[in-house]
């Protein structure tokens, strides 16, 4: 009787520890819901391995961001 008593106790014990919590989810969805959108990232250059070899040249050298991509771009 003793057994069968340590056996359900332990039983119930392992799978009450496993469950979720019912804050964490409830807490995540209101979270996602009244979260507001995320501003939308700069798009990439997109440059190949030449250009970007060329534009790591540019900023040791330590010229223009803005003049660097426009050379950079316009030898294309």
């Amino acid at each position: 009787m003793k057994l069968l008593l340590l056996i359900s106790a332990s039983i119930i014990a392992s799978s009450v520890a496993f469950a979720p919590s019912p804050t964490v989810g409830s807490s995540l969805s209101s979270s996602r819901i009244y979260s507001e959108p995320k501003e939308e990232e700069e798009g990439g250059m997109d440059l190949d391995l030449g250009e970007m070899f060329e534009m790591f040249d540019a900023a040791d050298k330590g010229e223009d961001f803005d003049k660097a991509v426009d050379k950079i771009k316009g030898s294309e």
